[in-house]
């Protein structure tokens, strides 16, 4: 990520409900990484962020494989690895439970505080924001959108890239289910997030 820096403080933004039906209406999920897809579209269905862009991360270990390869890393590689950055970007309303979302989000760095960060990216934020972004990278490529990795430490990466989709599927699940409503009382996002 080209342009990521620290995680910037919420700004008053206007325009984020008719950035968020814009964006998730030319949304093309054909054009998300499979293994990512059900995170991307879960995103689209809290109504205080939406998804901007995301790639699950790959492994590129010869010079003929597919950039896009959704494959592991073979078990024998002897050449260097090839990392195109795993990281998802959501803009985030500034609101109780955005800021709840944002906390959340940040506390995903505990998997591995070495080679996840959670910051902002200029590219987004000057569009969007209020947008953050996620990624899985080792600290001396932060700001890049590829490395070039020995065989060990681009398995440590593969770990971590999915430890770290592992964790934030299991905090999707929890957001949407709190929005879903409970005991037949009505379906209020501040009460349920309270609870």
């Amino acid at each position: 990520m080209e342009t990521f820096t620290g995680h910037r403080p919420f700004v008053h933004n206007q325009q984020y409900a008719q950035d968020r039906i814009e964006t998730i209406d030319a949304l093309d999920l054909k054009s998300i990484d499979e293994p990512i897809l059900d995170i991307v579209s879960a995103f689209t269905e809290l109504p205080y962020c939406f998804p901007l862009q995301s790639c699950y991360g790959h492994f590129v270990c010869t010079a003929d494989q597919d950039i896009y390869t959704l494959s592991p890393i073979p078990k024998i590689c002897n050449d260097p690895i090839r990392y195109r950055i795993a990281y998802l970007a959501v803009c985030i309303e500034d609101s109780y439970v955005g800021r709840r979302l944002y906390n959340s989000l940040s506390e995903i760095q505990a998997v591995d505080p070495v080679y996840i960060q959670f910051g902002s990216a200029d590219w987004f934020w000057n569009q969007f924001p209020n947008s953050y972004v996620l990624q899985v990278e080792p600290p001396q490529y932060m700001q890049k959108d590829e490395a070039i990795l020995d065989y060990s430490e681009a398995k440590h990466v593969q770990s971590v890239r999915d430890q770290f989709f592992i964790e934030l599927r299991n905090r999707l699940s929890d957001w949407l289910e709190k929005l879903k409503p409970h005991h037949g009382k009505s379906n209020s996002m501040v009460s349920e997030i309270k609870t």
